[in-house]
């Protein structure tokens, strides 16, 4: 039997400083591949390549994957400073809609860390360009030195509402998780719950309320080591059983048409 697909979404990336690549962390589709069970598919994530329907119809469910570039902040009414770091419209152009689109229809996704932050967006949130910067808030970035083991090290607990879906998934109120982000939730958009926050009260944990599908997404970094990771591995075989129960819909619809 077939795996579902999930479409992870890349991020532009010139190798080199020459040649413009679509690129993906192999660590996410390990993740979908290993704990979630489904076949990992590296989109390109921009307009001119793939269209928000065509994704929709060729995959089951969405990884929205982090990534150094920030979402422009136009799309949340601002303009752009020196804060607020590099871009990636192409990205934007297919990410925001393609969040709208799935929530409307009930198609999984899982958001991490650029990821949730364009949950929150595309819900009509905005974001902090600094969280570092604001008062009595820790700094959430990836430490600039030491080896991936020490950059991915778990470094400050999220607790999550008690009785609250992530609590639930988790087993437990409190985890410990890894912080590698600069940016982070301003205003909450429309239907966003906050459903996790940092010890300074930075937001961590998100879902859609009232959504009909898997919109959970997270502020961390899940997919490193996510097999073996007491917090990940529930997240991601948790998203595998929404993006298996949407693809066994849709073929319980072709086998009826």
């Amino acid at each position: 039997m077939a795996r579902p697909v999930v479409g992870i979404i890349s991020n532009q990336h010139l190798i080199n400083d020459q040649y413009l690549a679509h690129a993906g962390g192999a660590m996410n589709s390990e993740a979908i591949a290993g704990v979630s069970g489904c076949l990992p598919l590296l989109i390109p994530a921009d307009p001119r390549f793939v269209s928000v329907t065509e994704l929709m119809e060729t995959c089951d469910g969405f990884l929205l994957t982090g990534g150094r570039p920030n979402v422009h902040p136009n799309e949340y009414g601002e303009a752009e400073t020196e804060a607020h770091g590099a871009f990636d419209r192409a990205r934007d152009a297919i990410t925001l809609p393609l969040v709208r689109a799935c929530v409307e229809r009930g198609q999984p996704f899982l958001g991490i860390c650029r990821g949730f932050q364009e949950v929150n967006v595309a819900m009509g949130g905005s974001l902090y360009p600094e969280i570092r910067e604001l008062p009595g808030r820790m700094n959430h970035r990836m430490p600039p030195d030491g080896t991936l083991e020490e950059k991915f090290a778990l470094r400050h607990t999220v607790k999550f509402t008690e009785g609250g879906m992530f609590h639930r998934l988790m087993g437990a109120q409190e985890v410990m998780t890894n912080t590698l982000h600069g940016q982070g939730i301003c205003r909450a958009g429309a239907r966003i719950v906050i459903d996790g926050h940092a010890p300074d009260g930075t937001p961590e944990a998100i879902y859609v309320k009232d959504a009909p599908g898997f919109t959970l997404s997270v502020q961390w970094h899940p997919e490193w080591d996510a097999a073996n990771d007491p917090v990940s591995r529930p997240l991601f075989t948790a998203f595998g059983d929404a993006v298996r129960a949407w693809a066994a819909r849709g073929a319980k619809v072709l086998k009826s048409a």
